[in-house]
């Protein structure tokens, strides 16, 4: 990296000189104001040429070489005016390096600048030194270094500039360097910039000598075990959908790191000296060349968009960072989808990368030879390996490689067939044969496609007991698996713009595929205990496997991604050996993979309408098995924190109340009968009350109760409104955790009128409480009996409970007229709301298809803070009742039903009503964000 011109540098320095002369105040105060002008001018300069050019490592050694003109004038007024350089009876010895990024010749706009002061050892000048005018004492050559320093870097502080800096010898930065990684990767770094020369290269010389030489291995292994814990950290996967493109895996320091170790390792000073050295090919090289200037001009973009030193891509940064790359929607994609496309295949790329130079550094220390003839001589002088089923393979130090150079190319399945075999045998595929399978994906073509072996291999693959997600995600990587099913391939590196999805379709399919792996193995009994049990009763477990893999695949697609996804699986069933049974249930599955989370979460389960429809939609036990597995397989495959008992037990709930209506359980007994077997178990669970209390108490509730609620419930129902009896409250409440749901129960029972779901909404809202589902019963004397479920917030029970008391304490005093709802709402609404970034349509739907007894309001649209209280109470003003709600988030977008009823629990069927309602709710959202709204009625 070529620093500023020292005749540029020289006639600035002039300049400042002359106008203004030897006030060291107002000359520190002009330099200053110069160099903010130029530092002004080169963030302009280089944001306007990135977006001409977009070149992001350009625009990075831009910002570079502006930093090294600013510090080179503050250098030499520094040195040169308001501390002259001494003379006479000694030489002060000082350098300015620049180290880490900035050594590299590289900074981002809001990059950290990163410096070595580097003295000259103490002493040498012990008579003193003196100013070249002769005034003033003598001082030492350190006491100058020091105040030179300390006025450098006030300069640059001035600037508004992130200095990262150090004082030092070089016996110091050597004896640092040599217990310090940190240190040492920075001295790694190092570059000259102003100043003593000599010094620089005597810390080169020193550092290559005392510290480098004999101490590769050691400092691969730290490096890469300094990586390991950073991507512990920042997140183990490339595909997070909100990667930090500094710190993630697959961004810029695992380049940054690669360079390390090659440098160290190799000795080479330019990247470009990575070919010569035989690390890379002409291609791998010019690969790493493509990585790195996509990522710096993504992270050049991020901080010149944001102002600061920005490092993660968030929703809101990436579609003003896709308009600026030039990205425009096109395919079914939008342009944030295809930007964000590009970036996880550079992401994957850097992956690539990492392992050759993994490879090859494994190799140099075993047999220390050219790089370039490391893979083929490897190859010819292999000893005492063993050997597979298949002689085109052979094992090496416990990794599957291959026999022969040519081991593709004579049977192209053998790219499937590696895999297979890793799978089969638990064994590690060695990097060369993922590199070489890499270089060979032209050879699977149509006829490896339709081969009935490699289909098999493929197959045997998929549905083993033993690590699949594990083998796939590694032909993924290579590319085998998208060249071997485009299907697949095409969905590769495909994001969703959307805060519910965590990873990239790819990444969540090998994962739930990953989590079918442990269920089926019984590693899930304690998280997923229903289907642990079911898991051995399925025939279907092939189909299963299939559309587990499948059920996304058609993601990025203009048609909806469920029916072109059963499409898909209907064209590769055969392909992958299914029988036509088979091939249909596996496209069945993917094509109501979302209906039973639909359900669930969305319906009343405990409606008989509900269940009636779900039951005639699955049709069979056996299909009720599999959509359970795969329900539970594709939330929890979304993201960490997605999956929680609470859904659990919905799922559970849909599935037993439907396993009864498959078996014809339902007409064993009647309406009546039932409702008197309820409530003959609770008077078995409450001896202690006498006959006319029970009977008394009975007689409250309506049947619909009788049959909804759980025995649990309505004993923690009873002993709370006989509490209230005792004590006089109109208003009681009682809080409760479940661990294994993950939730925190609200129960209230209060008189009932029509705000006081919206009370019990908005206190909840106003501490935070995030509510899942709620269901509300009146009695016959008008008691209203409401059971809010609350996610969790915190670990411990306490802790929980004392949440959950909060939220009690502000429903009574909401209910006394102590304080008003919407004040605490409104102070709990955030100023910026980050789902803004995504246009989410308002949808109102109004169905009294789904229920027997009630209307069904589906509400979705743009979730925000208080949005079900202000639901609420809109439905509260238009004076329905709601009979019971169900709330599901899906990341930005939420989806509230609402089982209504007008005042005299009639339907509302009168379509003007109807039309009222729809615009009252859809005023919500537009007073919100404007957001065109759809109504639909049903």
């Amino acid at each position: 990296m070529a620093r500023a011109p020292a005749d540029s540098v020289q006639a600035a320095i002039t300049t400042l000189q002359a106008n203004y002369g030897s006030d060291a105040n107002a000359l520190r105060s002009g330099l200053v104001t110069y160099l903010k002008l130029i530092h002004e001018r080169g963030l302009a300069h280089a944001e306007e040429r990135l977006l001409a050019e977009r070149d992001g490592l350009a625009c990075a050694h831009r910002l570079s070489a502006t930093m090294d003109k600013i510090i080179s004038i503050a250098f030499g007024v520094v040195t040169q005016l308001l501390h002259p350089q001494l003379e006479a009876t000694g030489t002060a010895t000082l350098a300015i390096v620049a180290v880490g990024g900035y050594g590299r010749g590289t900074l981002a706009p809001g990059s950290d600048v990163d410096i070595l002061f580097m003295m000259g050892s103490p002493g040498k000048a012990k008579s003193g030194l003196r100013s070249r005018n002769g005034q003033g004492p003598a001082v030492s050559q350190t006491a100058w270094s020091e105040r030179v320093v300390e006025t450098l870097l006030y300069v640059l502080w001035d600037l508004k500039l992130k200095v990262g800096h150090a004082t030092r010898t070089v016996d110091e930065s050597i004896r640092e360097a040599t217990n310090d990684l940190t240190i040492r990767t920075a001295i790694l770094e190092a570059r000259h910039l102003v100043g003593d020369k000599g010094l620089f290269d005597e810390l080169v010389t020193r550092f290559d000598k005392d510290i480098v030489s004999g101490t590769a291995p050691a400092f691969v292994e730290a490096k890469l075990a300094e990586r390991d814990a950073r991507l512990h950290r920042a997140g183990t996967s490339r595909y997070v959908v909100e990667p930090n493109v500094k710190d993630g895996k697959g961004g810029l320091r695992d380049l940054n790191t690669l360079f390390w170790i090659a440098k160290y390792t190799y000795r080479v000073r330019d990247a470009k000296e990575l070919v010569t050295a035989g690390l890379f090919t002409q291609d791998e090289f010019a690969l790493f060349q493509r990585c790195e200037s996509f990522l710096w001009r993504v992270r050049c973009h991020m901080h010149f968009v944001t102002g600061r030193a920005e490092e993660r891509l968030s929703f809101d940064l990436q579609p003003p960072i896709a308009l600026r790359n030039g990205y425009i929607a096109h395919g079914g994609l939008s342009a944030v989808e295809r930007f964000m496309k590009r970036y996880f295949l550079t992401a994957k790329d850097v992956g690539d990368l990492t392992a050759i130079v993994c490879a090859a550094l494994e190799a140099r220390h075993a047999k220390p030879r050219p790089v370039l003839d490391r893979f083929v001589s490897r190859l010819r002088s292999r000893r005492n390996y063993r050997t597979l089923e298949s002689r085109d393979f052979i094992l090496d130090n416990n990794r599957i490689t291959v026999a022969s150079n040519e081991v593709f190319k004579r049977d192209p399945v053998n790219l499937i067939r590696l895999y297979w075999l890793a799978d089969r045998h638990s064994y590690a595929i060695h990097p060369d044969a993922s590199r070489l399978a890499t270089r060979s994906l032209a050879l699977i073509d149509r006829s490896v496609r339709n081969d009935t072996e490699a289909n098999q291999l493929f197959l045997d693959v998929l549905t083993s007991h033993n690590a699949p997600e594990v083998v796939l995600r590694r032909m993924n990587e290579s590319g085998v698996l998208g060249r071997f099913i485009p299907e697949f391939g095409r969905i590769v590196a495909l994001m969703q713009f959307n805060m519910y999805h965590h990873y990239t379709v790819d990444e969540h399919l090998l994962r739930a595929v990953g989590v079918l792996a442990d269920i089926d193995a019984g590693r899930s009994d304690a998280e997923h205990p229903l289907s642990g049990e079911i898991i051995g009763t399925i025939q279907n477990r092939r189909a299963l496997y299939v559309a587990v893999f499948l059920h996304d695949v058609a993601k990025g697609r203009q048609s909806d991604h469920s029916t072109g996804g059963a499409r898909v699986a209907r064209k590769l069933g055969p392909r992958f050996g299914l029988t036509p049974a088979e091939t249909e249930t596996a496209a069945w599955l993917v094509d109501n993979h979302l209906l039973m989370s639909m359900v669930a979460q969305s319906r009343d389960i405990n409606d008989p309408s509900t269940i009636r429809s779900f039951a005639g939609t699955v049709q069979t036990m056996e299909r009720l098995k599999l959509l359970l597995v795969l329900t539970v397989c594709d939330i929890k495959a979304v993201g960490p924190g997605v999956w929680n008992g609470w859904k659990g037990e919905l799922l559970r709930s849909l599935y037993y109340e439907t396993q009864i209506a498959l078996t014809g359980g339902h007409v064993s007994a009647s309406r009546n009968e039932r409702v008197s077997a309820a409530q003959a178990e609770l008077r078995q669970a409450l001896p202690d009350w006498t006959g006319a209390e029970f009977a008394a108490y009975a007689a409250r509730h309506y049947a619909p109760y009788w049959l909804k609620v759980d025995i649990a419930r309505k004993i923690q129902h009873a002993r709370l409104i006989r509490r209230a009896e005792e004590t006089g409250e109109t208003t009681v409440t009682t809080v409760e955790t479940d661990g294994f749901r993950g939730v925190t129960e609200l129960v209230a029972a209060a008189p009932d009128h029509p705000r006081l779901l919206a009370i019990l909404t908005g206190a909840c809202a106003a501490a935070g409480g995030n509510i899942v589902d709620a269901q509300i019963f009146t009695t016959t004397d008008g008691l209203a009996l409401d059971t809010l479920v609350i996610s969790r917030a915190f670990d411990r029970d306490d802790d929980e409970l004392r949440r959950g008391e909060r939220i009690a304490q502000a429903i009574k005093r909401a209910l006394t007229g102590e304080v008003r709802i919407a004040d605490l709402v409104a102070s709990r609404r955030p100023k910026k709301d980050r789902s803004r970034t995504f246009h989410v349509p308002t949808e109102v739907i109004v169905d009294n298809s789904l229920s027997d007894r009630h209307t069904v309001l589906e509400i979705s649209g743009l979730d925000r803070p208080g949005l079900l209280y202000d639901l609420t109470t809109v439905l509260s003003q238009l004076n329905l009742n709601i009979a019971s709600a169900h709330i599901a988030t899906y990341g930005e977008k939420v989806v509230d039903v609402f089982y209504v009823t007008d005042l005299t629990g009639a339907k509302i069927d009168n379509t003007n009503r109807q039309a009222a309602i729809r615009r009252a709710i859809e005023r919500i959202f537009l007073d919100d964000d404007g957001d065109d709204a759809i109504s639909k009625t049903g």
